[in-house]
Order: structure tokens, then C-alpha cells, then sequence
């Protein structure tokens, strides 16, 4: 079995409410089984609910043991550990691994943070689980029983990492929280700091790096994909923020020949019945013209890899 279910799919921060019911409300956490493995992306709000559910049903044939892998470490990406179920239950190994930070602190002390007296009410070294942390940077992970990770950086302002995950024979990645590279040189003539030689420069290393992002998903069975933007917001006010369009991951997965693309990381401040209409325009733009199948995230479903 090779399967990736949506625990939560929410950008920015959690949307608890009648207008997120179908979609969902909580952030990013993604369950992902190879075989008995288990794989965690990222610890989101929706990893309470991942861990009431393994604490129900999995303690009963042992102690809980999981990888969990963390694309970055902003809030909304971090906040639920302190309500993962198993990191409270002895017995409990987990091993978390990371981007590197470009501060000073270590993945350790950033996830333990939280667990300090001045946010929640139990220490980090009072927690009954045993915890490894490893920080990530580019690389490739052979976890065993058929497993291999890899990673790349994604563009974020925060370093980000995609997760390339194979097994048996098949392959499913995630490229959020992410944004197109661009030329952030002048372009323009006009412009008093516009120079040809370094413009062509910016335009090229912008191209090679997205041509790397997608090198790295290409011909993935499944790729969840940030699309927390139209084109049209983006464009308007939201470049630099770090996160791709609908339209851009639609045509970079398209490109690369992806089968399946999940739309992900969906705005707070969109609700059920817009991302539905979207869904829908996005599906109905592309019927009979590809081969890729796309679908918006939505919490609690289950994707066969």
C-alpha cells in the first residue's frame, strides 16, 4: 500500500467553521503509508487529529513509530505538534527532520519552543516519547523496506523543502509552500538601473531554478502543489509571499508530465464555495486537452499512489 491522506490543507492559519466543512480548516499535515511505514508531512493543526486517530487504532499492535518530515518551520506548519497524541504515550519513537534554519537555533529548539511554560502547559523534556532530530538540507534519504526520500528547496521566505517520496515502483511529491522563481533584476529599458547583460542573467537563473522544481516532480503519479493564489491575486499584491497560482501549478505539473495534481495550501479566507467554482473552472479548462487529472485537496480524503 502506497497512500497519502489529507489531514489538513489550510495556507497561513487555521479556518475552523460552516464555510470549511467540505475542504477543510486545519494546516498542512499529510499521512503518508508505504506498506506498514509511517510518514509524516509537517505538523500543521491537522496532525491532532492524525494523532488521535493512531492513538485509537495503531497503539493496539505496538508502539507508535513514525517519520515525520517538516517542509519548513513557519507557525503554520509547526503549530499542532504540541497536540500530536503519541509524542505523550511511552513507547513512542519519533525521528523529525527539517530544513536547516538560517537563524541560529536548531529544529530542536525551534519545535521545543513551543512546549515551553510561556505557550503550553508541558515542557519538551517532560513528553514520554523518545524524539530524534535530524536537520535536512538537498539530499536523498533511504529509510529502508523500499523507501527513498529526497528533497529540494523550494522558494519561500523561509528556507522550504519539497518532498520527493518513491516506493514500489511509484512516486508522490509535494512543492508548497512555493512560489515561481522570477528576474528580480530591471527588465525595463526606461529603468535608470536597467542593464542588458544582467537582466538576460536574471531571466536565465530564474528559469534554470524552475526548471529544477520541475525536474524534480516530473512524472510523479501524485504532487500536491501550493496554489493559494489565482493568477490574478498573485500578480495583484501577493508576489514575494511565497506561494504559487492556480494556473502556474497547473501548467508547471502539466509540464512535467504529473498523472495526478492535488491543489494545496488553500487560502484562509476562502471558503467551500469558491474553491468549488474554481475546482470546477480549472477542471473544466483542461477536459479533453491533457492527460493530468486535478482536484482540490480536501481534508479527510485519501489518495492511491
Amino acid at each position: 500500500m502506497f497512500s497519502v491522506k489529507i489531514w489538513g490543507d489550510r495556507g497561513s492559519m487555521p479556518v475552523p467553521g460552516p464555510d470549511t466543512v467540505v475542504f477543510g480548516g486545519n494546516t498542512a499535515c499529510l499521512e503518508v503509508r508505504c506498506g506498514k511505514r509511517i510518514i509524516v508531512l509537517d505538523a500543521g493543526s491537522g496532525i491532532r487529529g492524525l494523532g488521535d486517530w493512531l492513538a485509537r487504532n495503531e497503539l493496539k499492535n505496538g508502539p507508535i513509530r513514525a517519520d515525520v518530515f517538516l517542509t519548513h518551520t513557519h507557525w503554520d506548519h509547526i503549530m499542532g505538534f504540541p497536540m500530536f497524541t503519541p509524542i505523550y504515550i511511552p513507547g513512542t519513537v519519533l525521528t523529525i527532520r527539517g530544513p536547516v534554519n538560517f537563524e541560529d537555533e536548531t529544529l530542536e529548539q525551534i519545535i521545543g519552543n513551543q512546549l515551553s511554560y510561556r505557550y503550553w502547559p508541558v515542557r519538551q523534556d517532560e513528553l514520554a516519547a523518545t524524539i530524534r532530530y535530524e536537520s535536512l538540507k538537498e539530499t536523498e534519504l533511504d529509510l529502508g523496506d523500499g523507501i527513498v526520500v529526497k528533497t529540494k528547496y523550494l522558494n519561500h521566505p523561509v528556507l522550504c523543502l519539497g518532498y520527493r517520496i518513491e516506493y514500489e515502483g511509484r512516486a508522490f511529491a509535494t512543492a508548497y509552500d512555493h512560489e515561481p522563481f522570477m528576474n528580480l533584476f530591471p527588465t525595463d529599458p526606461a529603468h535608470p538601473d536597467y542593464d542588458p547583460a544582467i537582466a538576460e542573467e536574471g531571466d536565465r537563473a530564474a528559469r534554470e531554478e524552475n526548471e529544477r522544481i520541475e525536474a524534480f516532480y516530473r512524472g510523479v503519479d501524485l504532487l500536491v502543489h501550493d496554489t493559494q493564489y489565482t493568477a490574478k491575486e498573485y500578480r495583484a499584491n501577493k508576489v514575494g509571499w511565497g506561494h504559487s497560482s492556480f494556473e502556474y501549478a497547473i501548467n508547471a505539473a502539466n509540464r512535467s508530465a504529473v498523472k495526478r495534481l492535488i491543489l494545496f495550501h488553500h487560502d484562509p479566507n476562502r471558503g467551500d464555495t469558491e474553491l468549488q467554482e474554481l475546482e470546477l473552472f480549472y477542471q473544466g479548462k483542461l477536459r479533453g486537452r491533457t492527460g493530468l487529472s486535478v482536484e482540490a485537496s480536501r481534508e479527510g480524503t485519501t489518495y492511491q499512489v
